[in-house]
């Protein structure tokens, strides 16, 4: 039995697809509201709270390999509630920032859960995807409004990488031999900047998008009010105010354990384009 977290979101929705579509065996979903998850036939629903590891029993009964997404509960009791439950294999999405930014105060959080799964006496897999895709629909409201998005560090491209990619590698790390104890640094198949992403989505749409660039400081003032200023700092580090040759590097990864190019942004944008309508 193989257990999705995070299973109605961008990684897990997919995941749960390749995983089906891949003849991976029983499945199981994790959410908070059974009723509500609309899984695919054949994936069944846990219903539990990972804020709570309490009510996470029923639903790592059979389980044998996790996929779990981090701070969605405390991590250590999360990951002790699998280790008694007999999980033998833990996959964990971290981020590529524990290795360009180890300084920034995320990327030590996500560090410290990978610590803390390595120490669990569990087999492990860590993906460290790099900026998500799926990171600009934080732009449709602008765009559905036929408003100018503004954007800080506007020109300063990413390998900016497609949800579904993860899901990829996360189901050959869960399902195909030889990626236990091993790391990806997992990106897109291009360098994409705000800009270009704001053309992506215009030509997915057939209509002109106008793209403004605004400071450093008008960003951080609009970030810091919903992450808090440590978060809105690392996030504009990261996004342009602190590249560095490891964050900008696009890598092999995904076709490389794949077998199937990697996703770029305009295909992201292409099948998301009905939610900046």
């Amino acid at each position: 039995m193989i257990l999705v977290t995070g299973a109605t979101g961008n990684i897990g929705s997919s995941l749960l697809d390749e995983l089906r579509a891949h003849d991976a065996g029983p499945l199981r979903g994790l959410t908070r509201d059974a009723a509500r998850a609309g899984f695919p036939e054949g994936v069944e629903a846990a219903e539990a709270d990972l804020s709570d590891p309490a009510s996470l029993k029923p639903a790592l009964d059979g389980v044998r390999a996790l996929f779990l997404l981090p701070h969605l509960g405390p991590d250590a009791d999360i990951l002790a509630a699998a280790r008694r439950a007999g999980v033998e294999h833990v996959v964990l999405v971290s981020s590529i920032t524990v290795q360009t930014h180890p300084h920034l105060g995320p990327a030590a959080e996500k560090a410290a859960v990978e610590e803390l799964l390595k120490a669990s006496g569990m087999a492990w897999t860590i993906l460290r995807p790099t900026q998500f895709a799926s990171n600009t629909l934080m732009w449709a409201p602008s765009i559905r409004a036929h408003e100018t998005v503004h954007a800080p560090y506007a020109d300063t491209a990413l390998p900016t990488i497609h949800p579904a990619d993860i899901a990829s590698v996360a189901r050959v790390a869960l399902t195909e031999p030889g990626h236990r104890g091993c790391t990806y640094a997992l990106t897109g198949p291009e360098r994409v900047s705000p800009r270009g992403q704001i053309e992506a989505v215009a030509a997915a749409l057939g209509r002109r998008i106008l793209c403004a660039e605004i400071s450093r400081a008008e960003a951080r003032s609009q970030m810091a009010a919903v992450f808090g200023p440590e978060s809105a700092d690392a996030v504009l580090d990261v996004t342009g105010g602190d590249v560095n040759d490891e964050l900008l590097r696009v890598r092999d990864t995904v076709p490389r354990l794949t077998g199937t190019p990697a996703r770029p942004y305009r295909q992201w944008a292409l099948e998301h384009a009905d939610a900046f309508l």
